[in-house]
């Protein structure tokens, strides 16, 4: 017989064998998992033999072990053999607070929640008042004045015995679970010594996250040092106070390579030890101070994330949105999430500028939209702020300049091409559109770009400080630096604005509208974006940035983005209208361009006034016969269809067709484009036969030149159908529109506006012919949306097309 069997979770295995040694010096005979159930045993029968073989039974509380299955048999066992409790055969050890509940809130329990060393001893003894595999020297209290390496259990929540974390555990660190979860499975891979390296931009958390594992983890090493290594002295420095701590009888020696060997040697024999080297750039000079053996592990922070030489790199991005949002919320006590996701979102999710923010907010006493409003308006002042103002390390400005400060020192090129990158869109800034643009670019950088040696090793230096990411073909840049960069440059800020616009300009497709440039397009369409406002912003390069904003507004308008190519085209109207002049050509175009996309939008009136106005300039300058005229004429028309008013209409097509027949030729694209609107027209006055003939016609012409999937055929395609439709030829109709319908969501996709329209218009025909089950299908496939409207927020005709939608429903089921 044992005096005690002690039950426990893994999760307080510390305080279990703390508590066990306890009682054995006093005198008393344990039972222990962790000691005395050995390799080969069965565990099941352990446990029994240890339940009935011991006089009383301790149990471990805790949260984790009131909610853990296994463990309730065991002091199950022990209850039922004393249910009153007079010989205190089941005890309960409160390590941590919980809850108890049931049978166990009458049975009084031994608190050592809150105690230091000392008071949690006499606690447990007092309470309990009344070999084996085990450490053969007493467990010492970690938190005492002793430096020395030692194996024995320690009081839990003590610090190790030798341990130097120079900053404070961070009450307000959110997050990076799986990070974290990732860091301690790779350090607990292997028998040996093991390297992790956490590498990424600075400001993004990385000596953050190291800090928090060396807390968290306090109780699994019997050392833990922290090495500050961003530099050659410090690093030897921080090593050296390490031999002393150990007390190594080389730790007074003059040669420093002496002191690090002994250490290493002393590690090297040793078990439970983690070595922090913070801030670590350099991977040959970490190599030298990295123990070869020993059961210890070592930690690396780096802005570099070229380490796969010497350890298993782990990259470190900015937090998740909700990481952000909570962290915003826990640092300043502000529970306005809405504020805290745009200013999240304003500051890239990036840690130090949150930390930087959650202070500035504390400190300052606003709110958080408070300070997004100073901040979308003072952002190179607050990113310059730390607090407390004394602390350069909490200045995210200051931790980027003295990267790029150090890139400079090797490589100008690499800070030319961040300055590129800064007036670019953050992601795919591909190495392509740089090198075909390398005519654009100044000097220092052309050259470079142009050479793949030169080009690779402006990337690496960038690379080395986690200032840009590279995927082998294109670099990525966080917004957040882009920012400070842009906010650093005074005098070249023109320079680069003008180089990335005109860089983009040249790239972008000057048939945008084109399905065949999309892809293109679509790649190209953020930098862009990007490029044209930092121009516009900086006053540079008008015309490019006109030219560039129109060919981008014609994109989003052809996509169905409408909303997006008014906003892009307005940019291109105002620039032409105020640098460029009046008539000048960009300038008229982006008119025209915007004037359809109003007209899309149903501003009618403001389409038709900008189109009279284009239309009279192109006139006057360019004359009656003039392509660009047609157009204009052409498009005022179908805005007097939008409007009702037919015959104004239908005699500007009449003249546009007979000038384009006489000076373009029957199949120009143009000409065809004027038939199909004409058409338009005749159908809308009654002339059914005759619109029929014309869309036969484009059609035809249209297959053989353009193709079955041009864009412009799927329109005449839809055309014809509604006019058979309007004849009464229903299968004819359906025929063409579900080839239309089927080509559209290949092409355009299922979501934008021309396969919508399609869909629709099948879905009327098949309702017409009683096909119901089929109609079923295309709502389902392509119009799930109207299910989810409210009637009284659609139009007329939907309100009808809902009415529908109603009978499908209805009458299929």
């Amino acid at each position: 017989m044992v005096d005690f069997f002690i039950s426990y979770t893994n999760a307080d295995r510390a305080w279990a064998e703390w508590i066990a040694w306890e009682l054995e010096e006093k005198g008393y005979t344990t039972v222990l998992q962790a000691w005395d159930f050995r390799p080969g045993s069965n565990f099941v029968l352990e446990m029994q033999k240890a339940t009935e073989n011991a006089s009383r039974t301790i149990a471990v509380l805790s949260p984790d072990y009131l909610n853990a299955v296994y463990t309730k048999p065991e002091w199950a066992a022990a209850f039922v053999q004393d249910p009153t409790g007079e010989n205190g055969t089941l005890l309960h050890v409160c390590v941590r607070p919980c809850e108890l509940r049931g049978m166990l809130t009458s049975i009084i329990h031994i608190k050592l929640t809150g105690l230091d060393e000392a008071e949690a001893k006499s606690a447990l003894l007092d309470g309990v008042e009344r070999g084996r595999i085990k450490p053969s020297t007493k467990p010492g209290f970690p938190g005492s004045a002793q430096r020395q390496i030692t194996e024995q259990p320690r009081f839990p929540g003590a610090l190790p015995s030798i341990w130097n974390i120079p900053h404070q555990r961070n009450p307000n660190f959110t997050g990076r679970v799986q990070l974290m979860s990732d860091m301690q499975k790779a350090l607990a891979s292997g028998p040996t010594a093991l390297t992790q390296v956490i590498h990424g931009l600075g400001g993004v958390g990385k000596t953050q996250l190291a800090l928090e594992y060396a807390y968290r983890n306090m109780d699994k090493y019997n050392i833990i040092w922290w090495i500050r290594s961003e530099d050659s002295a410090t690093l030897a420095s921080d090593y050296a106070i390490l031999a002393q701590e150990l007390d190594l009888p080389d730790k007074g020696a003059a040669d420093q390579n002496l002191i690090t060997e002994a250490v290493k040697r002393c590690l090297e024999q040793q078990q439970n030890w983690l070595l922090v080297f913070d801030n670590a750039d350099n991977p040959a000079r970490i190599n030298e101070y990295i123990p070869r053996g020993g059961l210890g592990h070592v930690l690396v922070t780096s802005r570099n994330p070229n380490w796969r030489g010497t350890a298993s790199p782990l990259s470190i991005k900015e937090l998740e949105r909700e990481e952000s949002v909570d962290f915003l919320v826990k640092r300043t006590g502000k529970i306005d999430t809405e504020a805290a996701d745009a200013l999240a979102d304003a500051l890239g999710d990036l840690p130090l500028a949150l930390e930087q923010a959650g202070a500035y907010i504390e400190a300052a006493g606003i709110s958080l939209s408070s300070y997004l409003d100073l901040f979308n308006t003072h952002r190179t002042k607050l990113l310059d702020h730390s607090y407390p103002p004394t602390d350069p390390r909490c200045k995210i400005s200051t931790t980027w300049n003295i990267s790029i400060d150090e890139v400079r020192k090797t490589c100008q090129a690499g800070v030319d091409l961040l300055n590129l990158c800064a007036f670019l869109a953050p992601d795919d800034i591909y190495e392509e559109l740089i090198r075909d643009g390398a005519k654009h670019l100044p000097d220092s950088l052309s050259a470079a770009v142009t050479d793949p040696l030169i080009f690779t090793d402006a990337v690496k230096s960038l690379r080395r400080y986690s200032l840009v990411e590279f995927s082998g073909s294109a670099i990525s840049v966080h917004r957040m630096v882009q920012a400070v960069v842009r906010d650093q440059l005074t005098t070249d800020r023109e320079r680069w604005a003008e180089a990335a616009v005109r860089l983009v300009d040249d790239a972008f497709p000057f048939d945008s509208g084109d399905v065949q440039n999309w892809s293109l397009c679509s790649r190209l369409l953020p930098h862009a974006l990007a490029a044209a406002e930092y121009a516009e912003a900086s006053d540079v390069a008008a015309s490019a940035t006109a030219r560039l904003s129109n060919r981008t507004g014609v994109y989003l308008y052809k996509r169905g983005w409408f909303a997006e190519a008014k906003e892009t085209l307005e940019r291109a109207h105002g620039i032409g209208k105020r640098v460029l002049g009046s008539e000048h050509p960009d300038t008229l175009s982006s008119m025209n361009n915007l004037a359809l996309t109003l007209s899309d939008q149903g501003d009618l009136d403001g389409a038709r006034q900008i189109q009279e106005e284009e239309l009279e300039v192109r006139r006057r300058v360019l004359g009656s016969e003039h392509p660009s005229t047609l157009t204009s004429m052409n498009n005022l028309a179908l805005t007097l269809y939008g409007q009702g008013d037919l015959d104004g209409a239908r005699q500007i097509q009449e003249e546009v067709l007979e000038i384009c027949r006489r000076v373009l030729g029957s199949e120009h694209p143009d000409t065809l484009t004027s038939m199909n609107n004409l058409a338009l027209t005749l159908y809308g006055q009654g002339d059914l036969d005759g619109a029929r003939q014309i869309q036969e016609e484009v059609l035809e012409v249209r297959r053989r030149v353009l193709g079955s999937e041009h864009p412009d055929t799927l329109t005449s395609m839809n055309n014809l159908a509604t006019t058979l439709y309007g004849q009464g030829d229903l299968d004819g109709a359906r025929q063409i529109q579900e080839e239309v319908l089927e080509i559209r969501r290949q092409i355009l996709g299922e979501e934008h506006p021309d396969t919508s329209v399609s869909a629709l218009n099948l879905l009327t025909t098949l309702v017409d012919i009683d096909d119901l089950i089929r109609a079923r299908t295309v709502l389902e496939n392509d119009l799930i949306w109207l299910l989810d409207r409210d009637p009284a927020s659609l139009g007329a005709d939907q309100r009808r097309i809902r009415e529908m939608v109603s009978q499908i429903t209805g009458q299929a089921e």
